[in-house]
């Protein structure tokens, strides 16, 4: 057998449909034995599901509110508490949430887009700039009279565009996707001074401001924007093989490869979603301020990889998620709005992200660390194990024929 078809059948072996069938026939001999034909039959019919393996309700919701699993709804409400009790006339009111809400959306839109190339290996360092991109292209091609669905279209194409050059970086150049997508976002403060002059852009049309400060029920379309690109890339990672080839690709290059999955191209995909999400966040940033700011991009890469990181210890056990990095972004949002309205210095902001990423990646750490088992030393010669064997060993203790061979 050859080492491909070992990895592969490794795969099928532990597969939940596998597993599903492990279980229906463990709950069949089961029935049988303590039984008999009518139960086995019973069990038969059973939904894999139900096997006997499943902990009761109370050990799943124990597991489920944990701090390691929970981590950040435990924080928002620690800040909850704090700012409620400081600033209580202006945290409390309704007009804070619903801009918070609102004002959030566009940080979190971004991470959520960032999370597929980071399950998939690749860390996007370039997406502030892709940001600053979009949001400066939008505005420069609706001042130079092009209709806006084209330079909404050319937006998200240029976005895109990034994530392709990116992927030629770092799979056909080699180069690691920390340098390469560094250099990348380099290359793109660049273009955003070129594009830009190194100066706003305004006097764009009054439609285009509609996208990002219409609202609805309170809340401006961006958020409901947010919302839907979340649901949707949700689905394809938890409920599609694609997201599963996204885990896999992330979690170990090389046997994806092996196992036939094509780690170049999910890495491509990757890349080229988090680069329109990002153009496509820029579009709505320069709907919201009706001018195109070649400034805004870079200070979008800080709080959103803190939010990755830290939605990454959140429901899923440690895995790169969008639930998980959607309540982080928030959470993140909550801190910081607080520390706003409490008139701290301009610098806190920047003191309490980069604190929540140092927070966030130890937090990922911590929750990665295997828990060690002790196990029996093993004997160190076959001949020692053999000797051994023959003269006190019970049957039960006898080496497996296997390993001598």
């Amino acid at each position: 057998m050859s080492r491909r078809e070992a990895i592969v059948r490794l795969f099928r072996n532990n597969s939940t449909r596998a597993w599903s069938r492990k279980r229906a026939r463990r709950a069949e001999l089961a029935a049988r034995v303590f039984a008999g034909d009518q139960a086995a039959a019973i069990a038969a019919n059973a939904k894999p599901q139900a096997g006997l393996v499943t902990p009761p309700w109370h050990v799943r919701l124990r597991h489920a509110l944990a701090f390691r699993n929970t981590s950040a709804l435990y924080l928002l409400v620690v800040m909850v508490i704090v700012f409620s009790l400081w600033i209580p006339r202006t945290f409390l009111t309704v007009g804070t949430w619903r801009s918070l809400l609102s004002d959030g959306s566009i940080t979190t839109l971004v991470a959520v887009g960032l999370v597929i190339p980071i399950a998939a290996g690749a860390i996007d360092l370039a997406i502030g700039a892709e940001v600053g991109l979009g949001a400066v292209l939008v505005a420069r091609l609706l001042v130079g009279t092009v209709p806006l669905p084209l330079a909404i279209l050319l937006t998200l194409v240029a976005g895109a565009a990034v994530g392709v050059f990116s992927w030629l970086m770092i799979t056909k150049v080699r180069i690691p996707s920390f340098i390469a997508t560094l250099a990348v976002g380099s290359l793109l403060t660049a273009a955003i001074s070129w594009i830009s002059s190194s100066e706003q852009i305004i006097n764009l049309p009054p439609d285009f401001a509609n996208i990002g400060t219409g609202q609805l029920f309170g809340l401006t379309y961006p958020f409901y924007i947010m919302l839907i690109v979340a649901i949707v890339l949700w689905f394809v990672l938890e409920r599609t093989a694609l997201g599963r080839k996204v885990y896999a690709t992330g979690g170990n290059p090389e046997v994806a490869r092996l196992s036939g999955i094509r780690t170049s191209r999910v890495v491509l995909g990757a890349l080229i979603t988090s680069g329109v999400v990002a153009g496509g966040a820029g579009l709505l940033l320069t709907s919201q301020l009706s001018t195109g700011d070649p400034t805004v991009g870079p200070g979008y890469l800080l709080p959103v990889i803190a939010a990755v990181f830290l939605g990454s210890t959140q429901f899923r056990g440690g895995r790169f998620n969008i639930w998980g990095t959607v309540v982080a972004a928030y959470v993140l949002a909550v801190g910081v709005k607080g520390l706003q309205l409490a008139g701290l210095p301009i610098w806190i902001p920047d003191l309490f992200n980069g604190a929540a990423l140092l927070l966030a990646v130890g937090l990922a750490a911590w929750r990665r660390v295997p828990r060690t088992r002790k196990t029996p030393p093993a004997a160190t010669t076959p001949a020692a194990t053999s000797a051994n064997t023959a003269a006190t060993a019970p049957p039960t203790a006898t080496a497996n024929p296997a390993a001598s061979h």
